[in-house]
């Protein structure tokens, strides 16, 4: 006789040798209150004191219930699985163990199940990183508002929410359509999980509720498969995914999802490894550039052309080199915002990526309104004091001739919060540069400018270029000359480091640390990058 069917909602958690963080994870899905009917703890066959947290959280909670698997799977969409076939309620979620689910999130959700008749429901990820608090909302456009629709092919930019952890699913229509994740070692599971869902035409809603935290730890030891981009398997492994997506919806004859899930690795999966391909080892770069190539060989050319300009640029990039190529250029081409540097080439009229041959066309250059242009703006670090910055905005493909820049403002924003200062440049103009097709302006940055309530702080320099047509141009400043680590007085503190730095696609951003506890801050990070 089958089990009889909670119409409450299941929470499958995963989990494998995470015995600390574990009992958070189980208890945020506890206190969802009575709309949790069970909590279905999948262990993977851990190693350390897993197990023992898992009988403790079972007999604090009779909705606890515990599956333990004899073997390692090696992966997590054979543990969601199990999950998913042991759970008896008729709606679930998935629950990673280092994670946690907000206050509300299930109810949230499975409200707007009822609302809309739905078989899935969507709502909004934060990504929390770990251990300084910075939130960040994963794909947030998509969450702008509760919508219901009869099938996702009504929103094809769904297929960007390529996560399994935000959801709210009926698992008889999962189990009907006999959707599952791929078993095994094969890592981005999500992606393929998701297609399966999409492409069997659910009832689907999205709310604007936050309904998971996702916990991102940049400093541990076995980082998240997210985060282990440096490996040259990574991408393999994510390119064979993103293959496996394209063939399911191509099966269910779902073209518009097909194409936009290739759009979308244009714009996001390619250009997400490109920031940061300058940096490593020919090793890496080679057998990275000859798969992104053949990978891009088979994408519908409509789906590449649809994509935007800066993303659409560097896939033209990689199809006409055979070879890695500018790569210091093409990660700023991939930054977020993009910035195109020069040379600004041009044959017959025609701005072209450079004067290799076969040429790269920049198409629909000269069709982006101002605001939209991928404009660079320099900023070098000079004066006695190493304090000024030299703004320089140059003149791309001579588009800014037209437009006339004449003010520009420089705008600090905290990387760990909301805080935003705004810096008057100097004079409040911009200068031309006779000969240069440039315009400059210069601001003074001092310690108290750049101090936070926190002794430890990282600000992201921001530039609004205006102009006489239209909207500012907003973009990152690009580091240039004169960067590095200077002490500076601080009335709050006393005495504080600044530094100037460049990220990894150059973009400038600046540190503070101040007194003691900053500055002890800085050194031990120092070391434990030595010692790493």
């Amino acid at each position: 006789m089958s089990e009889p069917i909670d119409p409450r909602v299941g929470v499958v958690v995963i989990v494998y040798n995470d015995a600390d963080r574990l009992a958070d994870a189980v208890r945020s899905a506890l206190a969802q209150g009575e709309v949790v009917g069970e909590v279905v703890v999948v262990d993977d066959a851990s190693t350390d004191d897993t197990p023992a947290v898992c009988a403790r959280l079972a007999a604090e909670d009779p909705r606890v219930r515990i599956v333990r698997r004899a073997d390692n799977s090696g992966g997590c969409g054979t543990p969601r699985n199990d999950g998913m076939s042991a759970a008896r309620a008729a709606r679930i979620v998935f629950l990673d163990s280092d994670d946690v689910l907000p206050p509300g999130a299930v109810d949230a959700l499975a409200a707007a199940a009822d609302r809309h008749d739905a078989h899935v429901v969507a709502g909004l990820c934060v990504r929390r990183e770990l251990p300084r608090t910075r939130d960040v909302p994963w794909q947030p456009h998509l969450f702008t508002a509760e919508v219901g629709y009869a099938n996702v092919a009504e929103r094809p930019e769904t297929v960007w929410d390529t996560l399994s952890v935000n959801k709210l699913y009926d698992r008889a229509f999962l189990l009907g359509h006999d959707i599952r994740f791929p078993d095994g070692a094969g890592h981005y599971e999500d992606f393929v999980f998701t297609a399966r869902v999409y492409a069997a035409g659910p009832r689907f809603a999205v709310i604007p509720e936050h309904v998971y935290t996702w916990h991102v730890r940049r400093e541990a030891g076995d980082p998240s498969i997210s985060l282990r981009r440096d490996r040259i398997g990574n991408w393999l492994d994510r390119l064979d995914a993103h293959r496996q997506v394209v063939d399911i919806l191509t099966e269910a004859d779902e073209p518009a999802l097909r194409a936009a899930a290739q759009t979308k690795f244009v714009e996001h999966d390619l250009r997400l490894y490109l920031r940061d391909l300058h940096k490593r080892p020919a090793e890496y770069r080679d057998p990275w550039w000859d798969a992104a190539r053949r990978h891009l060989a088979g994408l519908d050319p409509d789906a590449v052309r649809a994509a935007f300009p800066a993303a659409r640029w560097a896939a033209a990039v990689l199809a006409a080199r055979p070879e890695p190529t500018d790569l210091a250029r093409l990660s700023e081409l991939a930054a977020e915002p993009p910035r195109l540097t020069g040379p600004y080439t041009t044959r017959e009229g025609v701005a072209v990526w450079d004067d290799t041959a076969p040429e790269v066309v920049l198409t629909g250059l000269a069709d982006l309104a101002p605001a939209e242009l991928p404009v660079v703006v320099e900023a070098d670090v000079i004066g006695p004091r190493g304090n000024v910055l030299d703004l320089t905005v140059h003149n791309l493909h001579g588009r800014l001739t037209e437009v006339e820049p004449s003010r520009i403002d420089v705008e600090l924003r905290d990387r760990h919060g909301d805080e935003v200062r705004v810096l008057g440049v100097r004079e409040g103009r911009l200068r031309a540069v006779p000969g240069a097709d440039a315009w400059t302006g210069r601001v003074t940055v001092e310690a108290l400018h750049v101090a936070g309530l926190e002794p430890f702080a990282v600000w992201d320099v921001w530039v609004r270029v205006h102009h006489a047509a239209g909207a500012p141009i907003v973009t990152k400043a690009r580091a240039g000359r004169g960067l590095g680590r200077r002490m500076r007085p601080d009335l709050r503190n006393g005495l504080a480091f600044v530094q100037f730095h460049a990220t990894a696609s150059r973009s400038l951003a600046i540190r503070y640390a101040g007194g003691g506890a900053g500055i002890r801050e800085v050194l031990g990070a120092r070391l434990r990058r030595r010692r790493g």
